[in-house]
This record gives structure tokens, C-alpha cells and sequence, in this order.
């Protein structure tokens, strides 16, 4: 298990291959699609400085109040293909080292990941209650108003967050081997088919 602390260096991010499981602790931040238009239309100076070398993780929490502070019930990861347009130019812009979600991404930000020292975390979903228990504190909600509770930027101390990398900084893809040899599976299967009859 390879553990790492936020802020995280370009070192230690090109330093993770493909099927690493990592174990990930400190200050990060969630965004999904109202976000990344805003951090991409924007200069978003107030979660910038959690970005820089920091992650950003796809996920629509549910979340409660309890005792005046806010609470995550639930933390499970939202599909990231949805933020393919954007991704490669947040990463860019705000020096992010990782980005969290399910399903993967990709050419364009695979080869941000590659340029900028930066990797793609798998989180497992349907384990959102779960995952919220990693989630220790929420410092802050940003665009909470305007975006509504999914959408709003949610800046959270988590504690030994659970992922696996799927995309590296050094142009693999789990997510492109998987396609590729299902293809080449199901493409033997169709031809087997074929001959058998």
C-alpha cells in the first residue's frame, strides 16, 4: 500500500504505476461538472492553493448538519468521463496531482497526466458510506447556493482514502488494456462463432 500525504510532490505522483493501491490522507477537494466549467471559466483563487499538488475527487456527497458542521454520509464516486473536456486544462492551470472518481478518462487527460506529474485514482463505487468515513472533516463548501449540494466544491480532511491507479504519469491506462483485450476477446468469440457454423 503506498500512502501519501497532501500536498504531494511531482516525485512521489511519477513514482505510482498502474494497479498501485494507494492510501490517500490530507486536504482535497470534490468537483464534478458545474465545478470544472467554473474552474475552467474562472480563476478560482479560492481553491486554488488545495489543488496545487493537491487532488480533486468526482463525487456528489450527500451530506448532513450535525451539531452547526457539516457532515459526508455518503462519498461514493461519480462517473468521470462526464469531465474529459475539462480535465486535462484543470490539471494544467492548478498544478493537480490526482484526480479521483470511477470509469476512467481519457486521451487528453492521460496525456495531461503525463505532462503535468499526475495520475488517475479508481475509487470504488458502491461503497459511498464507506468511503465517507475516511472523510474526517469538511473544512469549507464552496458555490454551495449556486451549484446545490452535488455540484458545490467541497473542501474535506480525509484519512487513509482508499484508491487505486488506474492512469500513471507515464501514458498507461488500465481502463485502454481492459477495452483493448475485451475487444480482442469478444472479436475471437465472434470468429469462433463464425467457423462453428
Amino acid at each position: 500500500m503506498n500512502r501519501v500525504e497532501l500536498p504531494v510532490s511531482e516525485e512521489k505522483i511519477r513514482g505510482l504505476k498502474v494497479g498501485d493501491e494507494v492510501s490517500i490522507s490530507g486536504v482535497m477537494i470534490t468537483a464534478r461538472d458545474a465545478a470544472h466549467k467554473y474552474l475552467i471559466e474562472n480563476e478560482a483563487d479560492e481553491v486554488r492553493e488545495v489543488l496545487k499538488d493537491g487532488m480533486l475527487y468526482h463525487c456528489g456527497p450527500i451530506v448532513a448538519k450535525e451539531n452547526g458542521d457539516w457532515k459526508f454520509i455518503a462519498a461514493g464516486p461519480t462517473t468521470s468521463k462526464r469531465e474529459e473536456p475539462y480535465e486535462a486544462d484543470v490539471i494544467g492551470r492548478y498544478g493537480v496531482r490526482g484526480v479521483i472518481g470511477k470509469g476512467g478518462m481519457g486521451e487528453r487527460t492521460l496525456a495531461a497526466c503525463k505532462k503535468h506529474g499526475a495520475v488517475y485514482l479508481h475509487a470504488i463505487g458502491g461503497l459511498a458510506v464507506i468511503l465517507a468515513r475516511s472523510v474526517r472533516r469538511v473544512r469549507e463548501v464552496h458555490k454551495l447556493d449556486e451549484f446545490g449540494t452535488p455540484e458545490a466544491m467541497w473542501v474535506i480532511e480525509v484519512e487513509d482514502f482508499p484508491v487505486v491507479v488506474t492512469m500513471d504519469s507515464h501514458g498507461n491506462s488500465l481502463h485502454a488494456e481492459v477495452l483493448e483485450r475485451s475487444s480482442k476477446n469478444a472479436a475471437e468469440l465472434a470468429e469462433s462463432l463464425q467457423e462453428g457454423r
